[in-house]
């Protein structure tokens, strides 16, 4: 059995702690996403709350410092991204994320947030888009929505070059995205990495390797852990799979279009 020791304990339920994220430049302070939409900014080593933020309306659902900008992003489950400036704390700006033309989201559906390695360009994940965000401004550059045949996407995250977005969906499907053009560059089945199972099964999480920008991780439904790569004949993700793959065909997306139908 490990041994570890306890630095410190605190911030007690209630309400309970939804998302955590340590400050890139300082590793005593922790933003701490809670249940009742606010987000406590905590110094482990004098044992305080700094200050609480206050400016969602739902539970907090994702954090992501910028050490470029200097700011703090928080998502909630109010599709709404939150700009906060490190320095003071305060609010730099807002905005909800709007939801496609004959889309209904859940009422408490999942956004999450991830900075590009230039830490100034903001993805933002929700069961119904894909979009880039440019912070600390906010203003949306690229939006893609997925068809809905594909059904809700459950995750997402950039691959360890911030050059693919991996996205999973409810269907068991992945995408795999160019992330400079939100262009679908190839699907991947679940019949490709699934033995055939009567059971439903499909990702919750996807997770990218940290030094090989074509591998990634998929957590699913069952308990199950899938680490997926392209064929070494073929050595990335590319724009024309082999059927054998599983994958369906390339298709291009514009700033808010949607996928083509898979052969």
């Amino acid at each position: 059995m490990a041994t570890l020791i306890t630095m410190t304990t605190f911030m007690p339920p209630p309400p309970a702690a939804t998302y955590l994220a340590f400050h890139p430049q300082d590793n005593n302070i922790i933003a701490i996403g809670m249940e009742d939409s606010s987000i406590q900014i905590y110094n482990v080593r004098v044992d305080e709350v700094k200050t609480k933020l206050k400016g969602h309306q739902k539970r907090i659902t994702g954090l992501a410092f910028s050490h470029v900008l200097n700011v703090l992003v928080s998502s909630g489950a109010d599709s709404q991204l939150c700009v906060w400036n490190t320095d003071g704390w305060e609010k730099q700006a807002s905005k909800f994320l709007p939801i496609p033309s004959g889309r209904a989201a859940a009422p408490l559906a999942d956004t999450r947030v991830q900075f590009h390695l230039d830490q100034t360009l903001l993805l933002a994940v929700h069961e119904t888009q894909i979009a880039i965000y440019e912070a600390p401004k906010l203003e949306c550059l690229k939006q893609w929505v997925p068809r809905e045949a594909s059904g809700p996407i459950t995750h997402a995250t950039y691959s360890c070059d911030s050059q693919s977005i991996y996205v999973s969906f409810e269907d068991g499907s992945v995408g795999v995205l160019t992330a400079s053009t939100l262009r679908l560059r190839c699907r991947i089945l679940p019949t490709a990495y699934l033995p055939p199972n009567p059971s439903f099964v499909h990702p919750l999480v996807v997770a990218a390797h940290p030094s090989e920008p074509n591998q990634f991780a998929l957590g699913l439904t069952d308990g199950g852990v899938h680490v997926l790569e392209p064929l070494e004949s073929e050595g990335r993700w590319g724009t024309s799979p082999p059927i054998e793959n599983g994958a369906g065909p390339s298709t291009t997306s514009g700033a808010a279009g949607s996928d083509q139908p898979q052969r």
